[in-house]
């Protein structure tokens, strides 16, 4: 009979395909480690840290809170990114705010909202101001700009600057009247709203009005809508620099 043939014996340490298995596991397992420490934050905070991304992962493409590109356009880098104790009293900065104005943003009249700027309120319901108008409803608008004057008394707030930034829709105004462009009326609902904050206990100093015209809608200038919601003025309590 011919000789058996000897089994073949197997290479001596781990297979270079086990230790690649082993590898990409491990990096698995870190990368599930940090989605769930990333649960354990607030949801606020969480916006915060992705805000300094800029939109540029596919799919956090920004939108009207991370709005993509706009940091990049005003030169922002990661070295100049507010600090951890900055983005943390913002955080609860807003907190505050959305916690005094929970009956207005249910009731739409009010919105509240937080991005790279800023704190933003925003006054975005028609009944503040009439089309082609820079008078503000006063009896519509006076328990809002009170509890904003309030607010801006808190230690949170007390050392930011605030920007009151006035808007319009693309309606015609009257060239001849006391608005003859959006600018100017845009301009006046910005004063007009600033005024108020002032008479209310808000400090003056703080203070800086911004007319944008028509040229920075939320809403689709194609309908009444959404012209009244463009029809705004949003008060921006500004991150420290």
């Amino acid at each position: 009979m011919g000789e058996r043939k000897k089994d073949k014996k197997c290479a001596e340490g781990t297979p270079d395909w086990l230790l690649t298995f082993g590898d990409l596991n491990a990096l698995l397992l870190t990368f599930f480690v940090l989605l769930v420490s990333m649960a354990t934050f607030e949801k606020i905070e969480v916006r915060l840290i992705l805000s300094a991304f800029q939109g540029s992962f596919g799919i956090f493409p920004g939108g009207t809170t991370l709005t993509e590109g706009r940091m990049a356009s005003l030169g922002n880098t990661i070295e100049s990114l507010p600090s951890t104790d900055n983005g943390k009293g913002m955080a609860k900065a807003f907190k505050a705010a959305v916690s005094l104005f929970q009956s207005e943003i249910k009731n739409r009249k009010v919105k509240v909202d937080i991005n790279e700027r800023g704190i933003i309120i925003s006054l975005t319901h028609d009944a503040y101001f009439k089309k082609a108008s820079a008078e503000l409803d006063i009896d519509t608008a006076r328990s809002v700009l009170e509890k904003v004057a309030l607010l801006l008394t808190r230690t949170d707030f007390r050392d930011k600057n605030i920007r009151i930034e006035g808007h319009a829709d693309i309606g015609d105004t009257d060239p001849y009247g006391p608005w003859p462009t959006n600018w100017d009326l845009a301009a006046d609902r910005s004063l007009n709203v600033l005024k108020y904050l002032v008479d209310f206990g808000a400090d003056p100093k703080k203070f800086a009005a911004v007319s944008y015209g028509e040229y920075m809608p939320i809403a689709s200038n194609d309908t009444e809508e959404g012209m009244s919601k463009n029809r705004r003025v949003d008060i921006l309590i500004m991150r420290d620099e």
